[in-house]
């Protein structure tokens, strides 16, 4: 798996492991203990045994396997404001780039080197309203951006497509806050398509709006490729006062070892029939051979080394009861 890697438990949906950093490698559940083939149990005067030892059994684990990308800045914004073709302007990334919602439908990344700066940029695909419980694509879009450091919050400045860039700030800054409050992520807001009508008078209106909160404005147009040098030196600066960015917090899964470690067998009685089950009993029967009568006598040696005939004559078994293992039935012989 690659960088990035997260398994949660899909039942419990516990994160279990994060392969956060390159060549990573752990050990989520161990398989169980071998087991013995039938010539472990050979003898001088048994050669050929017609029984043998399974090895362990495990519990199975269903898993959920996600990838968030691992990138220092993410682009984040409405569908169709211009993300990907600024990270093509910026780095040598090719995304798909057309005019309408949803090109990109996985993240794209980038290296962008500028002067002696160099980080990551994600171009993380456009949020809508509701994103963050999950409408459209949201949560797979946005679980892209827990691993950057911070965020480049990009605008339509021109509401080229209807909407208010003032109103579109506000929704995409309710998303992120509502997944993992991410709206307090160093950020830059970046106004883009500066070369449409319109985006003066919005651009002013945006300046008023966060005067005072100490998010920067960078206003820039992608199409013709104006104003980046502003912007990539205010993001290298910013970066380089952003904390690094960490592993996730692993869960402890704990009912993995439980099926091995828990009892050996357990003794229920019901209508006067004795039902013995358990790890134990499970490679008991697994490894006997019903059709030899070397194999069967080895099963009852079995039974009473495992302490199966005292714990039946402790729960009242007498002499010809019925005795269940697994699904197989027996007469109790003392």
């Amino acid at each position: 798996m690659v960088a990035g890697s997260v398994e949660r438990e899909k039942a419990s949906e516990k994160l279990l492991l994060d392969l956060y950093a390159p060549g990573e490698r752990k050990t989520l559940v161990r398989g169980g203990n071998g087991g013995f083939g039938n010539q472990h149990f050979a003898t001088p005067t048994r050669q050929a045994p017609q029984f043998a030892k399974p090895g362990e059994k495990r519990e199975v684990i269903e898993l959920t396997l996600e990838l968030k990308s691992i990138a220092d800045v993410g682009l984040v914004g409405f569908p169709n404001v211009g993300k990907s073709t600024i990270l093509s302007v910026v780095t040598a990334a090719r995304p798909k780039i057309a005019n309408y919602h949803f090109t990109t439908l996985q993240p794209n990344l980038g290296i962008v080197k500028h002067g002696e700066a160099s980080f990551v940029l994600a171009d993380i695909p456009g949020l809508v309203e509701g994103a963050a419980e999950g409408v459209g694509l949201g949560h797979a879009f946005l679980r892209h951006v827990e691993r950057t450091r911070m965020l480049l919050h990009v605008i339509d400045i021109a509401g080229s497509e209807g909407r208010d860039p003032l109103e579109d700030y506000d929704a995409i800054m309710k998303e992120l806050e509502a997944y993992g409050d991410l709206s307090k992520r160093p950020m830059i807001v970046v106004a883009n398509k500066m070369d449409l009508p319109g985006a003066e008078e919005n651009l002013k209106r945006l300046r008023d709006k966060l005067a005072g909160t100490g998010i920067d404005i960078y206003p820039v147009s992608a199409a013709t490729r104006q104003n980046f040098d502003a912007l990539l030196y205010a993001t290298a600066r910013l970066l380089d006062t952003c904390p690094p960015a960490e592993p996730f917090i692993e869960e402890a899964l704990g009912d993995a070892d439980a099926l091995a470690q828990g009892e050996p067998f357990t003794v229920e009685v019901d209508g006067g029939v004795y039902f013995v089950s358990g790890r134990e009993m499970d490679r008991l029967i697994a490894s006997v051979n019903f059709d030899n009568e070397e194999s069967l006598n080895w099963f009852h040696r079995s039974l009473r080394r495992l302490g199966v005939i005292d714990a039946l004559r402790e729960r009242g078994a007498k002499e010809g009861d019925s005795v269940v293992i697994g699904d197989m039935e027996f007469d109790f012989i003392d």
